[in-house]
């Protein structure tokens, strides 16, 4: 089952992807909640009944537009050289522990919506992620208990200011990695129990040039130790977006490095979950100034 958020006549609301378009929850299942939140939040029984629906499709996927899954979310946590692949690439030590840092509610964007560049700083890049989706509130828990914790898988481009990500001693991540439309998530929450996040493929074109081509099995810290690793110091709450770490191949690494520009395109691809992909544009004055 792919879970989608898409808009239609200006009505924000929640669907089902399908091959033939998307499935309105709110004409199929109209006692289902219509954000993605409250359907998480409604559990198992709520998801049993979305995933009981067989009906043909409402929309044709080009008649909507597809929004971030879950528009805002109420944590972002990234984790950082979280791949034994991209952490030989930066000259760094393997970490002994998760590097953790968040990424603001507000960076968070649609699938194919545009990424903001601006003249305070030459030094953009892209990180193709595994995001996964906590399915209920929890704290302290056993990794060997974390599967169950988890609602379902989605694609998430950790853009990354690179200058503002090493400002200040230590450097602050989330000052780089927070900025608005810095972080590209969906198409969908792919739910599926079949879906192994620990052996998926992860592409990432840039302009399409294939720039990281990696596997989930690649991780320092799986799924499983981030959840019991994060959960033992706060609460994860249903909704809630795990970004897991990127392979090998950003632009940082290479030499000289190359950054993104007004015009670029970046799509990712991770198995069965889909692909987004976003141009990057000049930051429009309305997003640059408003108070």
């Amino acid at each position: 089952m792919k879970l989608v958020t898409f808009t239609e006549s200006d009505n924000t609301r929640i669907g089902l992807l399908q091959d033939d378009g998307i499935v309105d929850l709110s004409q199929a299942g109209p006692e289902l909640p219509r954000d993605m939140l409250g359907f998480i939040a409604a559990g198992p029984d709520a998801l049993a009944r979305a995933g009981a629906i067989r009906q043909a499709a409402h929309y044709a996927r080009d008649a909507v537009r597809l929004e971030a899954p879950i528009p805002r979310p109420g944590k972002v946590i990234a984790i950082g050289l979280n791949y034994r692949s991209h952490a030989i690439e930066t000259n760094s030590p393997i970490p002994e522990v998760p590097l953790v840092f968040t990424k603001q509610a507000t960076s968070v964007t649609g699938p194919y919506d545009p990424i903001f560049w601006s003249e305070d700083s030459k030094a953009l890049d892209f990180e193709g992620e595994l995001g996964i989706v906590i399915a209920k509130d929890c704290r302290r828990v056993p990794k060997e208990k974390a599967h169950e914790l988890i609602f379902g898988l989605t694609i998430v481009n950790d853009v990354s200011v690179r200058d503002w990500q090493k400002r200040g001693i230590p450097p602050s991540f989330t000052m780089g990695k927070s900025w608005d439309s810095h972080c590209p998530c969906g198409p969908c929450i792919a739910v599926d129990p079949a879906l192994d996040p620990h052996d998926l493929q992860l592409k990432t074109w840039v302009n399409g040039e294939l720039r990281q081509h990696g596997r989930t099995n690649d991780l320092i810290f799986d799924c499983y130790a981030l959840i019991a690793f994060l959960s033992t110091a706060f609460t994860l709450e249903a909704g809630d977006i795990i970004v897991t770490g990127t392979p090998s191949g950003v632009g940082m690494a290479d030499d000289p490095p190359t950054f993104l520009v007004p015009g670029d395109r970046v799509q990712i691809e991770i198995g069965d979950i889909g692909s987004i992909e976003n141009e990057v544009i000049e930051e429009p004055d309305e997003a640059a100034c408003f108070y």
